[in-house]
């Protein structure tokens, strides 16, 4: 049976969050299509990895396994990908849109004479796939053609665009699959990995996010928006001019030069809605939009949106969710 494979990552133990989403992507476009949905994770995953997805969507999860693939090269992900790819001949092949996946997964095409179709924001039937351009000002869609089972169509998926949490109850197949690599193919020595600063927050982990634009004026106004956040148990977060003040930190901007979030409840306060915030927001499940411009783009992708002077709007809710938890 033609199948979708989705290539996992996974971090401390677990597999990451864009990875669930890229799942997510993958089991919406096996179920449209009527296709077997399957999972492979390359390196030396361990039981606990299994287990963050044990019973979820896949049908069979392939655990790629060598020695040359303990730690991450081109060469051995590109050549180990492909011969999984060969033996299981998949009709689509779908990626997390990581800075790993964007080092090899466009070789991995080419070896198979396709391109890759990278950050895909939306699958519609047919199928055919949205990306962004020019920051998201434009949409495009992409139709793969020339494909089929040992000549898959590959695409990554751009994080946030869909919800971690929607995957579909299954069986799950374990099955280890070792690919034969030469090693004097693998032409690069990985050094230690690479450390990103530390992080006080993981805004895209967050279920619900208090987000404050320009329309608060200046920084002695933060402590009413940090009340509701308070209020509601939410995370904290900011549009690029707040974060370029020095008002909030870096960490907490929203935006195509922050980061990509998809909470439960996203609520945008003060916030006029530019195009570059909107790709970091927009698949948030429901958003709220309180802005005293009613013409403000903001509301053109909330669920809800409050027309009003924020310094009203805010401290009266904040009062009605804490007088509620009393």
């Amino acid at each position: 049976m033609s199948s979708v494979l989705v290539i996992l990552e996974s971090k401390n133990d677990h597999v990451t969050r864009i990875s669930l989403e890229a799942l997510a992507a993958a089991a919406t476009l096996a179920e449209t299509l009527g296709l077997r949905l399957n999972a492979a994770l390359v390196g030396a995953p361990t039981d606990l990895v299994f287990n963050t997805i044990q019973g979820k969507a896949p049908h069979t999860v392939y655990a790629v396994q060598h020695e040359k693939l303990h730690a991450y090269t081109s060469d051995g992900y590109t050549e180990a990908c492909a011969q999984l790819i060969q033996s299981t001949k998949p009709a689509y092949v779908v990626f997390p849109h990581t800075y790993q996946v964007r080092d090899f997964a466009p070789r991995l095409a080419t070896r198979f004479g396709q391109v890759l179709i990278s950050d895909v924001t939306g699958i519609e039937p047919g199928p055919a796939f949205t990306r962004q351009l020019f920051q998201g000002k434009l949409n495009s869609t992409w139709r793969a053609t020339a494909f089929g089972e040992g000549n898959p169509c590959f695409l990554s998926v751009q994080a946030g665009a869909f919800r971690a949490d929607l995957h579909i109850p299954g069986e799950t197949i374990l099955e280890t699959f070792e690919p034969s690599l030469d090693t004097l193919a693998i032409r690069t020595t990985p050094g230690e990995p690479f450390r990103a600063a530390a992080q006080t927050v993981d805004l895209a982990s967050a279920p619900i996010l208090v987000s404050v634009g320009r329309g608060i004026k200046e920084q002695a106004n933060l402590p009413i928006v940090e009340e509701l956040a308070a209020a509601l148990g939410a995370e904290l977060a900011a549009s690029r001019p707040i974060c370029d003040a020095g008002w909030l930190p870096m960490e907490r901007q929203v935006g195509s030069s922050g980061q990509t979030v998809a909470p439960k409840l996203y609520i945008a306060i003060g916030i006029s809605g530019a195009i570059q915030h909107l790709v970091g927001m927009k698949g948030s499940q429901c958003i709220v939009a309180i802005n005293k411009d009613e013409n403000a783009p903001i509301f053109e992708v909330a669920n809800y949106g409050i027309v009003g002077d924020l310094f009203d709007i805010v401290p009266a809710l904040t009062t009605a969710l804490n007088a509620r938890a009393r």
